[in-house]
């Protein structure tokens, strides 16, 4: 039995219980807060953060947490924010499918962020939850690195219609940014299968099977990431919601346009690859038969020459042929003219 299923088997629904590996030594809480005309940003005690939330009618609170271990900080942020403890159970669950989930006090999304390691050739996942309601949003991400970092540059620079809008505007932007990444890792798959195929049409590697059985798996990884996605931000798009205006409605339909493209080039790299297993299978089957002709060739023109050396090889005294002194070379003639006769026949029969 798996150890996530272990640490959760015989508790009640809603016991916040951390399954996955701990990615950071100490937990930060990045607080940003911001509307048209002022922003402001700042490390929050991780111990305090009752006290320190101080809800602004005027602004957008964003609370971005890295590292999911602390389970009892988890439990402090939903009991400031009322957050149904089945969500704080989902946050702390980092092998959760993607899915998007309505409550009475906010919207919940759990997602997969995904980056590309080249030199292991591995793709990186990272559960991140959002859950926002009327001017907050808590973010949650499993490591230390900020995935959001360019949202905050946006945020900074006041580019965009970002600081116009509330907190399903900004949780837009991050499932957008999420999004965004999946296409560059589909980039690099995309490189990696030209590469495979290069190898495959070419002097055929030792590895190149297994590569390309990695990659499939890889591509599975891919797959579990980003189907459960599309169905997400589908419901997300239909989702008559308080928290989300019908302007950022149209920016989350388009959205859901990007995953299902996602989506459909997960599955063609996938064909593909299965297409190029075929192909290697093929190339290696091909390589077989022409060695295996090249030898059948051989094989047929020592046949008849091996058989007039072996008529002449016997210890027979009354062969007529046994003292005629120009006999040898008259048999090598005709070996030579047998074998050459062979080889223009199997080049009419275009064999060779």
């Amino acid at each position: 039995m798996p150890q996530r299923i272990r640490k959760k088997a015989g508790l009640p629904p809603g016991s916040v219980v951390f399954t996955g590996k701990r990615k950071v030594e100490h937990i930060d809480i990045h607080y940003l807060e911001y509307n048209e005309g002022e922003i402001l940003e700042q490390h929050l005690d991780n111990r305090n953060i009752r006290s320190c939330h101080v809800p602004r009618p005027d602004r957008v609170q964003w609370y971005d947490m890295r590292g999911l271990h602390d389970t009892e900080l988890i439990e402090a942020i939903g009991s400031t924010f009322e957050v149904h403890p089945l969500v704080l159970e989902d946050i702390a669950n980092t092998q959760q499918r993607p899915k998007f989930e309505e409550y009475d006090g906010g919207i919940f999304l759990v997602l997969q962020a995904l980056r590309f390691d080249e030199a292991e050739v591995k793709v990186i996942t990272e559960q991140v939850s959002l859950y926002f309601g009327e001017g907050f949003l808590l973010s949650f991400q499993e490591d230390a690195e900020d995935l959001f970092e360019k949202i905050r540059d946006r945020l900074h620079a006041g580019r965009g219609r970002i600081r116009l809008r509330g907190a399903d505007y900004l949780a837009y932007a991050m499932l957008d940014l999420v999004i965004d990444h999946y296409f560059l890792v589909l980039d690099q798959v995309e490189v990696l299968i030209e590469e495979l195929e290069a190898d495959i049409i070419g002097p055929l590697a030792e590895n190149t099977k297994g590569k390309i059985h990695h990659l499939k798996q890889e591509m599975l990884v891919l797959r579990r990431a980003i189907a459960p996605l599309r169905e997400a931000i589908s419901r997300f798009a239909r989702a008559g919601n308080e928290f989300v205006t019908e302007e950022t409605v149209l920016f989350i339909r388009d959205l859901h346009d990007h995953a299902i493209q996602v989506t459909d080039l997960t599955d063609n790299y996938r064909d593909m690859l299965n297409s190029l297993q075929d192909l290697y299978i093929s190339e290696i089957s091909l390589r077989m038969n022409n060695v295996m002709q090249v030898l059948t060739i051989i094989t047929t023109i020592f046949v008849p020459l091996t058989f007039l050396a072996g008529i002449y090889g016997m210890n027979f005294d009354n062969m007529p042929e046994l003292h005629w002194k120009p006999a040898y070379f008259v048999l090598l003639g005709v070996m030579f003219v047998v074998a050459l006769a062979l080889v223009r026949y199997f080049r009419y029969k275009k064999w060779v």
